[in-house]
């Protein structure tokens, strides 16, 4: 089959493909976009029509990727390690449910939070789920476990999260592929009742996954993605997990490493391999992405045997690792230096020239005056820069649809003349719950959904909203009278200070769209005109 030069992210999307895959669900998240929108273009997925639209949120994706499995055909999932909060009541029972087709569920973790609120290790909710985990250490691993994954998935009827960072995530390598496989026909559960969590039954499966625990270290024992090098110096022993192994490699020529590795790329952890390490080597060092958490179990389980790593100051607590760190761990000379030149000068990341938010946030920075500072509160979204300067408008930024109903909450101390400030995209994932509670209590906040008809900050992807934010806000019950609409241009900013200072002042529930189309898919939309026209000429 082909060789492709591919992102780790396409690698884990052309793996899919080629493993049978009848279906992606997705909601766009640096740093997994890219897996989605691959599948998107593919030809072989549109030959096949694999699913492969955007679903409103990481949530709803799980469970219609759940439902595609209960149909008997393959699916997988995609989000950042953010999304798996949002998914998280569909994602742990899964695991009790179990599957039918082999599912598998993708997450991007950011460390040093490139792009993230956070840096939170998803191989923590894998271990809760109960579930097995895999963690590539290149672009080919990756390609390698999404198409066997699913004939895992589907021998121990479970979902399985495959685990990426964002530096495997955005680098390209090399990739041979294997052959196509034909999709699953669809097929029933053999137990119609599999699905249905009534205490009875989830109690039935609980045990069912309990006791395929066992199983699951022993396939881990036995994967070809857990290995165990022997190395002359018994001094040390190293465990390196996932993107790690290349680090370390990169410290020793031709990657001759002195030490016994053990490289872990399937979980749980292989108890025995742990073992012959533990028993071999007089210290070891634990390299892992993200929290410490093959070094907590081992600290738990080994007791007093010297364990090195995040938790003892050897490496990093925060932020990615690299060459240098491990090579510091290991006691070599630091080699690289990563110091900055004073003369690169600092620039914050800025909206577009030309974007709509700013003439929303011109607006309504000019009508807070009045009402004074630290009103006005946000989520995710490109227009989470408007609290850098210039703009300086804005006052949270925790989740994905937390303006709202952080909004809510201080209206609900007694805040005065509150204002959220959300996106068309955002909205739809998670917005529309926090409106409706705010409509059942008639609570005085103000919401201004910008919308640019896109999902701006991961690259321009379609929004659910599509022109129905008036006819989703009436439906949940904002008076009509008090959704009101501008076009975002500064030739209009008289009409928005007047519109915003009305709504504010309003007690009860009101929403501002302003509508213009983001700068940059237009300006997209544009090229791709401009380039049929040359070719119809």
């Amino acid at each position: 089959m082909d060789k492709l030069l591919l992102l780790g992210d396409e690698a884990i999307a052309q793996a899919a493909i080629d493993g049978g895959l009848s279906g992606v669900y997705a909601y766009p998240g640096t740093p997994s976009t890219e897996i989605t929108e691959y599948i998107q273009k593919n030809k072989i997925a549109k030959e096949r029509n694999i699913h492969r639209e955007w679903s409103a949120n990481e949530k709803t994706a799980v469970e219609s990727a759940l439902g595609m499995s209960y149909a008997g055909k393959r699916s997988m999932v995609c989000m950042k390690h953010v999304g798996l909060n949002v998914a998280a009541d569909a994602f742990m029972n899964s695991a009790i449910t179990g599957v039918n087709g082999g599912m598998l569920i993708v997450v991007a973790d950011d460390p040093s939070m490139h792009s993230s609120q956070n840096e939170q290790d998803s191989r923590y909710f894998a271990d809760f789920a109960l579930i097995p985990f895999m963690e590539p250490s290149n672009q080919q691993e990756a390609y390698d476990m999404i198409y066997s994954g699913f004939e895992l998935s589907e021998k121990f009827n479970t979902p399985i999260l495959v685990r990426i960072t964002t530096r495997l995530a955005h680098s390209r390598a090399s990739v041979q592929r294997k052959t196509l496989k034909d999709e699953n026909k669809n097929s029933l559960p053999s137990d119609l009742r599999q699905f249905v969590l009534l205490p009875a039954i989830a109690r039935k499966n609980y045990k069912a996954l309990l006791g395929n625990q066992s199983h699951f270290i022993d396939d881990s024992e036995h994967s070809s993605y857990n290995k165990y090098f022997e190395g002359n110096d018994k001094t040390l022993g190293i465990i390196a997990s996932g993107i790690t192994l290349n680090y370390l490699n990169e410290n020793f020529q031709n990657e001759n490493i002195p030490y016994h590795v053990l490289k872990i790329g399937q979980y749980p952890l292989p108890t025995e391999m742990i073992k012959k390490l533990y028993e071999t080597c007089d210290k070891i060092l634990v390299l892992e992405e993200g929290y410490p958490f093959i070094e907590n179990k081992l600290t738990g389980v080994l007791g007093n045997k010297k364990i090195i790593g995040r938790l003892t100051g050897d490496l990093p607590r925060d932020g990615e690792l690299n060459p240098n760190h491990v090579a510091i761990a290991l006691g070599i000379e630091k080699k690289i230096d990563y110091h900055i030149p004073e003369i690169v000068a600092p620039r914050p990341p800025a909206l577009c020239p030309g974007c709509g938010h700013t003439d929303v946030f011109n607006a309504l920075n000019e009508v807070m005056e009045i009402y004074g500072p630290g009103k006005v509160f946000s989520d995710i979204g490109c227009y989470t820069l408007s609290a850098l300067p210039p703009l300086n408008a804005i006052n949270t930024c925790v989740d994905m649809g937390a303006s709202i109903t952080m909004a809510k909450g201080a209206a609900d101390a007694g805040m005065k003349h509150v204002v959220a400030f959300i996106g068309d995209s955002t909205f739809t994932h998670s917005g529309m719950t926090g409106l409706l509670d705010c409509v059942y209590e008639n609570t005085p906040i103000t919401v201004i959904i910008s919308d640019n008809d896109t999902t701006g900050m991961t690259g321009g992807q379609q929004s659910h909203a599509e022109h129905r934010l008036h006819q989703i806000c009436k439906g949940l019950g904002v008076e009509e009278e008090h959704i009101r609409s501008f076009i975002p241009l500064k030739k209009n900013h008289e009409e928005a200070v007047k519109i915003l200072k009305e709504e504010i002042e309003y007690d009860g529930v009101s929403v501002i769209i302003p509508h213009r189309e983001c700068v940059r898919t237009l300006e997209r939309k544009h090229k791709l005109n401009a380039k049929i026209k040359t070719l119809d000429l």
